[in-house]
């Protein structure tokens, strides 16, 4: 049977119904996104069993909830990492870890501690008591604390939500690290498009209590269709290949899919470095001819695959195909029209920015 997490569950509460239907892979960072009150929440308290739901939820091929049985919320072999860290305030930052691993059989012990505090930067911090750390810090104790329960499922309810920017940028780089290193399949709630650039593998949208889309962080990031190619900051997502340093200039060419683009040299990233790269739309222009005679380093050439104008605000939304890469550009209506773009036609796309995921 192939490994997967199969969830089909209905909830009401007060005037807010949920419906959602999701297959989400079985390893990998999956983000569930939308506005708040969307039911980000409700689904992940339905997935843990501190919600009533009815349907079928099925992890891996165990199943949890069925018509015929409903594992209690101490039956369901996952942890759950809230906004707030809730340690306890009477142990240090060792005991707290230690609290849940020792109450699990040694045979299923997946992950230890020296991992654990390894993966989250904790080796300082072991002697500590919670009313020492930063939030930051807080927050990386309670995953670490979560991850050595051995979960055969991590949830985490919007984990940087009660944090300033300065512990989110702090909190990031672990989470992403968390992403390289665990096996365990992680469903991730946040309404920050920055955690989900940085975070998703596998993206699902919601709204009103239903799911609008979901897939593969690159695929449903370029849908037109989809509030995400509306919002100010729309973006694609891509992931790339640090090929050579130039030194001189302090920028890097990255390679992907369907050609390379010149970035800022990242730190501590040699050659054959893996990266993740954010184009805003609004940082992509296009023309009808190749012009090297500019300060826009990176063009490409590409096919135009859909349109979206909108006559209210003026603008339009591109999108754009090279080779199997798609890329967004918005524009305004009058470019469009100047330019005569339409679908199936070859242009070039200059792309004035493109910020490394870090």
């Amino acid at each position: 049977m192939t490994q997967a997490i199969r969830i089909s569950l209905n909830a009401q509460r007060d005037q807010f119904t949920l419906e959602a239907d999701l297959t989400l892979p079985a390893r990998g960072i999956t983000v569930i996104f939308g506005p708040s009150g969307c039911g980000k929440t409700t689904l992940l308290r339905c997935v843990a069993g501190l919600q009533p739901a009815t349907g079928e939820l099925d992890v891996n091929g165990d199943c949890w909830q069925s018509d015929h049985q409903v594992l209690a919320v101490h039956e369901r072999p996952l942890a759950y990492v809230f906004q707030e860290a809730s340690l306890f305030p009477h142990l240090s930052v060792q005991k707290n870890l230690l609290y849940g691993f020792v109450r699990i059989a040694p045979e299923h012990r997946q992950i230890q501690p020296d991992q654990a505090i390894q993966w989250l930067g904790l080796e300082h911090l072991l002697n500590r008591k919670p009313d020492q750390l930063s939030g930051g810090e807080r927050q990386r104790v309670a995953i670490a604390r979560a991850l050595l329960t051995s979960p055969r499922l991590l949830l985490m309810d919007e984990p940087l939500s009660a944090l300033d920017q300065a512990s989110k940028r702090d909190i990031l780089p672990y989470l992403q690290r968390l992403h390289d290193e665990l096996a365990i399949p992680v469903i991730y709630v946040t309404h920050s498009l920055d955690e989900l650039a940085r975070l998703a593998d596998y993206l699902v949208l919601m709204d009103a209590g239903r799911v609008l889309a979901q897939g593969p962080l690159q695929e449903v990031m370029p849908r037109l269709d989809l509030p995400l190619s509306r919002d100010e900051d729309a973006s694609v997502i891509v992931t790339a290949v640090i090929r050579e340093h130039d030194t001189r200039w302090h920028l890097s060419r990255s390679e992907f899919d369907s050609g390379s683009l010149w970035v800022r040299t990242p730190p501590a990233t040699p050659p054959g470095s893996t990266i993740r790269l954010r184009i805003l739309a609004r940082d992509v222009s296009i023309a009808l001819a190749h012009h090297p005679d500019q300060s826009i380093q990176n063009l490409l050439p590409a096919t135009i695959s859909e349109l979206s104008g909108n006559d209210h605000s003026g603008m339009a939304m591109v999108r754009l195909q090279l080779n199997e890469t798609p890329l967004l550009a918005r524009l305004t209506n009058r470019a469009v029209d100047l330019l005569g773009l339409e679908v199936g036609q070859s242009v070039w796309v200059q792309i004035k920015a493109v910020a490394i995921v870090e």
